[in-house]
C-alpha cells in the first residue's frame, strides 16, 4: 500500500519549503521503468517518491514516500565494504577486491586480467566478493551479522523481506556463475553458496528513504549515527567507503555524476539513491523507476537540484565549516541602548522574551545556516521578533543568504519580524535575495531598539511613544524625596533649553553640573571623529539624568550629550550640591542614595550582558 506523502506546507522552515517544491517538480515526471530482471521489483508502484535529509545531528526534513519500505538492493554493497574492512583489515581485502572505476554496468562478469579481482566493490563481483570477507563471528551468521551492521547505520531494526530475498535467489544464475569464477580465482575461501545465499539476502533487507538519508548522514559524521549517536562505522573506514562511492557508486554513470553532482553516492535497482556531503548531512532519496544505467531517473534529477540549489558539490564546499551560531540571547538579557521610561521597562522586562538576537560567526553555507533555521522555528512559537547579527561573518554564499531571505518570507506570514544587522558589504547582495530594506540596521543596537519599539506599540497601544513634560517630582533620581525638599530644590535649580542637535555636554569638559531631564530626549555618544558622529552609548529620556559620575568624582566628561529633538533640563551645579552639605545634608544623602541606584541599576544591566555575551543563562 502506498503511504500518504508527508509534506512540510506547515513548517516555517525554507529548506522544508524548498523540498516540497522540489518535490512537486518531478512527481509528474514518467521517465524510466520499475526494474523487472527480479520479479519480485516489478510490484512496486512507480508513482513511489520520497526525498529525505538528514543533517548530521539527526535533524530530518522529509516529502513522499519517505516511509515506504523498499530493498536496499546495491546501496548495501557500499556499507557491507566497511564491514568487511572492519573483520579482515584493508590489507587483505585490497588483496582480494580491486577500487578502480570499471565503467561497466553493476552485474558485468568483470574481473581484472592475471589476478582475478574484481575491479571495485560496487559491481556485482566486488559486492559478492566483499560479503565473502564478512565473517560469522560470536554465534552470528553472516546475514545476521550484515543486518546487525546495517541496522546499526539507518538507526533502527531492519529486516529482510523474504518475498523478494527468494525471488533473487531463484534468478540469480549470473551472480552464481560470478561466485564460482570467484572461488576459482581464489578471491572467496569457500565453496560459494553460502556467500551467495547471503549477498541475496543482503540486496533484499528493506529500508526506507529515511533510513538511507540517516545512513548518509551516519558517513557524514565519522560513522556515528545521529539519532543513536553510537558508532555504527569503524571511523577509520568512513574515507574508504566514501572514496568508492564517488568514484564507483553510480556504476558507468558515476564520472557524469561527480562532474554533475560532486556527492559521494550510491544507488539501487530497488529505486534508492543514498547521498552524503562528508561532515555536514546524508540524503535519500526513492522512486523506482530506473533509467538504462539503473539509477533511479527522478533520483539522479533531484540530486543534481539538490547539489546545484544548496551548493553541496563536494568540491565547492571543501573541508565542513564550523558551526555558524556564536551566540543567541534575548532582549531581557540584552536590551538597546534606548533607556525606558519605568512602564515601558516593567514591559520589556516582562516580554523582551520575545525579541532574540542570534549572532552568527564564520562562513555561511547551507549546512551552517540550516541549524540556524532550525533554531528559528523551534523558537517561533515564542518569540514575535529574530536578529541575526552578521558581525562575525567572514563569508556567506548565495544560497545561505537566499535561505534567510526566504526565512525572511515565511516568518511574515506569521507575523514574525526577522531583522539583520551588522550587514557590512553583503547589503547589496541581501537586498538582490529580496530583504527589505526596512530590516536592515548598521548595527545590533538600532535593531534591538526597533525590536523594541514594535513590542511595546503591540502591547501598549498606539500611544506609547507619548513623552509628557515631567514635574521635578516624577524625576528617577528625586524619588522619594519629601515635598518639601522637592520645593527647595525646584526654587535653586535652574531651567535650562536645548535645541534639537544642540551639544549639552562635551567630552573633556568640566564635571561641574548634573542634569535633570524634565522634557525631551538626549543621546550619550563618544566623542566624534571628525565630521562622523560618536558611537551611541545611551538614549535618556523625560525623568532621567546625567553628569552624576563627573559631579562626584570631578573628573572631565567622559562623553557627548546631544539634544535629539527640544530639550529642558533642570541644572545642579557643583556649588549647589557642595552646599547641601551645610544646608540639606538629609537632602544630599538622598540623592546619593539615588545616584547609587542608578549606578548600581546600570552595573546589574553590565552583568547580565556580559552573562549573555559569555553565553552564560
Amino acid at each position: 500500500m502506498r503511504t500518504a506523502p508527508r509534506s512540510p506546507a506547515d513548517s516555517i522552515t525554507p529548506i522544508a519549503r524548498y523540498l516540497q517544491t522540489l518535490h512537486a517538480r518531478y512527481l509528474p515526471c514518467q521517465e524510466g521503468a520499475v526494474a523487472d530482471y527480479i520479479p519480485e521489483l516489478t510490484k512496486a508502484d512507480p508513482h513511489w517518491f520520497g526525498i529525505c535529509l538528514a543533517t548530521r545531528d539527526g535533524h530530518l526534513y522529509e516529502i513522499g514516500d519517505t516511509r515506504q519500505a523498499f530493498t536496499i538492493q546495491s546501496i548495501s554493497k557500499a556499507l557491507v565494504y566497511g564491514l568487511a574492512l572492519e573483520d579482515c583489515g584493508e590489507a587483505h581485502v585490497r588483496s582480494r577486491i580491486g577500487v578502480e572505476p570499471s565503467g561497466d554496468a553493476f552485474n558485468a562478469i568483470s574481473l581484472q586480467a592475471g589476478s582475478g579481482r574484481p575491479f571495485n566493490p560496487m559491481i556485482n563481483a566486488g559486492a559478492i566478493a566483499t560479503t565473502g570477507q564478512v565473517l560469522a563471528r560470536g554465534g552470528k551468521s553472516r546475514i545476521a551479522r550484515v543486518l546487525a551492521y546495517l541496522s546499526g547505520c539507518a538507526g533502527r531494526p531492519l529486516e529482510i523481506d523474504q518475498d523478494v530475498y527468494r525471488s533473487e535467489s531463484s534468478t540469480g544464475h549470473r551472480n552464481r556463475a560470478i561466485g564460482w569464477m570467484l572461488r576459482n580465482f581464489n578471491i572467496i575461501d569457500e565453496e560459494p553458496t553460502d556467500i551467495l545465499e547471503t549477498y541475496f539476502q543482503q540486496c533484499a533487507i528493506q529500508v526506507t528513504c529515511r533510513d538511507l538519508a540517516v545512513m548518509g548522514a551516519t558517513l557524514a559524521n565519522q560513522g556515528i549515527n545521529p539519532i543513536t549517536r553510537q558508532q555504527a562505522i569503524a571511523p577509520d573506514n568512513v574515507a574508504h567507503i566514501l572514496s568508492l562511492m564517488t568514484s564507483c557508486g553510480m556504476y558507468d554513470y558515476s564520472g557524469e555524476w561527480l562532474y554533475q553532482v560532486g556527492l559521494p553516492a550510491k544507488s539501487g535497482v530497488g529505486g534508492g539513491i543514498l547521498a552524503t556531503l562528508p561532515g555536514q548531512l546524508g540524503i535519500g532519496v526513492f522512486s523506482p523507476p530506473l533509467d538504462a544505467q539503473g539509477n533511479s531517473t527522478r533520483g539522479i534529477q533531484v540530486c543534481a537540484d539538490l547539489s546545484k540549489d544548496l551548493a553541496l558539490h563536494l568540491f565547492h564546499n571543501g573541508t565542513a565549516p564550523p558551526p555558524a551560531l556564536r551566540l543567541s540571547y534575548d532582549n531581557t538579557q540584552v536590551g538597546s541602548r534606548q533607556r525606558r521610561p519605568p512602564l515601558q521597562r516593567e514591559v520589556l522586562q516582562r516580554e523582551g522574551v520575545r525579541i532574540r538576537m542570534l549572532e552568527l560567526q564564520g562562513e555561511l553555507v547551507f549546512s551552517t545556516v540550516e541549524p540556524i533555521l532550525r533554531a528559528i522555528e523551534l523558537q517561533s512559537g515564542t518569540c514575535a521578533y529574530f536578529i541575526l547579527n552578521l558581525r562575525n561573518v567572514i563569508t556567506a554564499d548565495a544560497v545561505s543568504l537566499q535561505l534567510i531571505a526566504d526565512l525572511q518570507s515565511v516568518l511574515t506570514e506569521r507575523g514574525i519580524g526577522l531583522l539583520l544587522c551588522h550587514v557590512g558589504k553583503l547589503a547589496t547582495r541581501l537586498l538582490h535575495c529580496g530583504l527589505k530594506t526596512e530590516t536592515l540596521f548598521a548595527n545590533d543596537d538600532f535593531a534591538l531598539e526597533e525590536c523594541e519599539n514594535r513590542l511595546l506599540a503591540h502591547v501598549m497601544g498606539a500611544h506609547w511613544q507619548e513623552r509628557p513634560a515631567l514635574s521635578l517630582a516624577q524625576c528617577e533620581l528625586l524619588e522619594g524625596l519629601a515635598d518639601a525638599d522637592i520645593a527647595w530644590l525646584d526654587q535653586r535649580l535652574r531651567a535650562a533649553h536645548y535645541g534639537a542637535g544642540e551639544a549639552i555636554v562635551r567630552t573633556g569638559g568640566a564635571g561641574d553640573a548634573l542634569y535633570l531631564l524634565v522634557a525631551g530626549s538626549v543621546e550619550v555618544q563618544q566623542a566624534r571623529s571628525g565630521n562622523q558622529a560618536g558611537n551611541r552609548l545611551e538614549v535618556l529620556t523625560a525623568g532621567m539624568s546625567f553628569g552624576e559620575m563627573a559631579i562626584i568624582d570631578r573628573a572631565p566628561r567622559s562623553a557627548d550629550v546631544i539634544a535629539l529633538e527640544p530639550v529642558v533640563c533642570r541644572v545642579m551645579d557643583l556649588a549647589l550640591f557642595n552646599r547641601l552639605d551645610q544646608e540639606r545634608p538629609d537632602l544630599k544623602i538622598s540623592l546619593l542614595h539615588g545616584i547609587t541606584r542608578r549606578l548600581s541599576s546600570n552595573l546589574r544591566r553590565a552583568n547580565r550582558e556580559t552573562r549573555a555575551y559569555r553565553g552564560s543563562p
